[in-house]
């Protein structure tokens, strides 16, 4: 495999901005509300080229998600956005009842996501969002990579017809999906292929995979990657199927290990195809305020910790 070297960096709410503008131009219903975080999620081209399509909620997330899905009801396509630690949990009733259990067309946009918002601590680091919203019946749970894969995303999710949960975040990452690659809700993207062990990553965690992967091959090691971007509905065949070859699995997330995509992963392997599985992801702590990459680092969500679990998975195959 070719080494991962990346110089284009961009952030993942970037990416929903434009995906967000381009939906926006697709499609005269598709409308946006923010919670006092325009900036934040990069609505501001949408606004400015749709002004009549926005709408200001204030620091009212409940009320909000109800706006939202009295739009919904009338033919509209909201995009509800705010930080993800306000936008599911503040809010998990009005959700889970409102958009959830009456299967609206309610498009939730949850910025600053898992522990690389940073410096604005344990409060704000959203981590077990991925578990709460993946319960819930008829809510589908996206959590793209880059900017480019968050783009397409969004311009998807505008065009599914139900309640959809959007997963992005705040630190520039690399940009390395290509640009205007079709998204598919539900399908998983086979990023390397290898023989040895499955490593499954979503969101931040998916380029420092591609990184173990090319890391690993140098020691004789054939990873296979793959990209989760949906992880609801899961594409059980798309792992099954690598598993199958391989024998084993790391999953890697920004999240808690609790309730998270590796969660949903050990469930599908335990019902259909049992193997070892490694898990990279936050055990059961809340954040504390630092750099996102040191708190990577302090988390074990970064390459090295990937390469650990591959290794350890490696040894009980």
């Amino acid at each position: 495999m070719k080494s991962m070297e990346c110089t284009d960096f961009k952030d993942t709410r970037s990416g929903f901005g434009a995906g967000l503008l381009e939906a926006g131009r697709r499609n005269p219903n598709v409308f946006a509300l923010c919670a006092d975080v325009i900036g934040s999620l990069k609505m501001g081209d949408f606004i400015k080229e749709f002004p009549d399509r926005f709408i200001q909620t204030g620091i009212a997330e409940a009320n909000m998600i109800g706006i939202s899905a009295g739009l919904a009801l009338s033919g509209k396509i909201p995009f509800a956005g705010a930080f993800a630690g306000f936008v599911s949990g503040r809010v998990y009733d009005q959700v889970r009842m409102t958009a959830a259990y009456s299967n609206l067309n309610v498009k939730i946009a949850a910025s600053h996501a898992g522990i690389t918002v940073g410096e604005d601590g344990a409060t704000h680091q959203m981590m077990e969002d991925i578990g709460l919203m993946k319960m819930l019946p008829n809510m589908v749970v996206i959590n793209p990579c880059d900017y480019n894969q968050t783009k397409m995303a969004t311009i998807a999710a505008a065009e599914y017809v139900g309640p959809v949960y959007l997963r992005f975040g705040r630190p520039a990452v690399p940009n390395f999906t290509p640009e205007n690659q079709p998204f598919e809700i539900g399908k998983a993207l086979l990023m390397e292929e290898g023989s040895d062990v499955t490593v499954i990553a979503t969101g931040h965690l998916v380029y420092p995979a591609l990184e173990a992967a090319y890391e690993l091959s140098q020691k004789g090691i054939s990873v296979e990657v793959i990209d989760l971007t949906t992880i609801k509905p899961l594409d059980e065949e798309a792992i099954l199927r690598s598993v199958a070859k391989t024998r084993c699995v790391v999953t890697a997330e920004e999240h808690f290990m609790n309730g998270g995509m590796g969660d949903s992963i050990c469930q599908l392997l335990a019902r259909k195809l049992p193997a070892p599985v490694e898990m990279v992801a936050v055990d059961d702590h809340f954040g504390e305020s630092g750099k996102p990459d040191e708190l990577m680092t302090k988390f074990g969500l970064d390459k090295p910790h990937i390469m650990k679990a591959v290794q350890k998975v490696l040894g009980r195959k």
